[in-house]
């Protein structure tokens, strides 16, 4: 069976590692590389920095519509199937036709729930107690094709993206070698539509959307900073400054404000509008990463620190 694959993060790497065992891997397709950081640095994705160390064949192409390079080489090819995980962008129908069994992407969320960018995110920032991932025959919108399968998992309390990701990561590579293996047997696969009526979205999460407003609730900006975590990463003021913060426990601290600093037998606690939360890594801009009690001695000349 000739194998077409597009993807481009981590998420995706598990996967392409997975089918690149047990099959033969023609092409690779992923973004074109980005520079990242402050020093704008070209740092290879995870799933080029894979397809390299494996001498895998490999196309960045700039856009996908009207691009008849890349066309060309996937005819030229004739695969039987393109398998697609978070590549990051919709793929025309020019592409879609191409594969004798169709363009098959693996979803991070439990579909028609948080179709988009930023599903494992948004999960978390919307305190879902679980999610999954779902098996998809592609067209031409955004998540919406039709399911082939899905499979459920439950989060934990204290997962942030990073660890959920690398679960999730786990369970797609499995259920889609478990797909792979089935559709080299029997030649066909059966898929439903999706209920539009349950569909949500989960678009890409940019900066503005980790900005922490410390009237909400405890719960909910634990979940925030859960689901900003490794990126955008979670972050308030202080002494204006931009502060990150990466980890927090909830508090049952009572009778503080929204924002107020206090030290708790050695523990930075943060009032919010309902409850409070321990916070255990903090990032102040332009410096190391911090424990809350560090944090806490570098603040103690301050009579009433408070974020805002």
């Amino acid at each position: 069976m000739k194998i077409v694959f597009m993807g481009t993060p981590s998420f995706a790497s598990r996967i392409l590692e997975a089918l690149n065992n047990q099959y033969n891997v023609e092409l690779v397709v992923t973004q074109p590389d980005k520079p990242v950081g402050r020093r704008k640095e070209i740092i290879f994705n995870p799933v080029k920095k894979f397809a390299i160390d494996n001498n895998l064949n490999l196309l960045q192409p700039d856009k996908l519509k009207d691009n008849y390079k890349t066309i060309e080489t996937l005819i030229s090819i004739n695969p039987d199937i393109v398998f697609v995980a978070a590549y990051g962008k919709i793929l025309p129908k020019e592409i879609l036709d191409i594969p004798k069994y169709g363009c098959i992407n693996v979803h991070a969320s439990i579909l028609p729930k948080y179709r988009g960018a930023a599903p494992i995110n948004w999960a978390l920032i919307n305190g879902e107690k679980g999610t999954g991932i779902t098996i998809m025959k592609m067209d031409s919108g955004m998540d919406t094709g039709d399911i082939i399968s899905s499979h459920k998992i439950k989060i934990n309390d204290d997962d942030d993206t990073s660890m959920l990701t690398e679960k999730l990561s786990i369970l797609g590579a499995k259920k889609l070698m478990e797909f792979a293996d089935s559709l080299i047997s029997n030649r066909a696969y059966k898929c439903k539509a999706q209920n539009e009526s349950e569909a949500t979205l989960a678009p890409k999460i940019n900066k503005e959307d980790a900005l922490i407003d410390w009237q909400k609730d405890a719960k909910e900006i634990k979940n925030l900073i859960r689901g900003c975590n490794p990126w955008p990463v979670a972050h308030t003021h202080f002494k204006d400054q931009i502060v990150k913060i990466f980890k927090v426990a909830l508090d049952n601290s009572s009778n503080i404000n929204p924002g107020q600093l206090i030290n708790k037998g050695g523990r930075l606690i943060a009032g919010c509008g309902q409850g409070s939360i321990e916070i255990l890594e903090i990032q102040r801009s332009g410096q190391k990463k911090l424990s809350g009690r560090e944090f806490l001695n570098g603040i103690s000349n301050i009579k009433t620190p408070i974020f805002n």
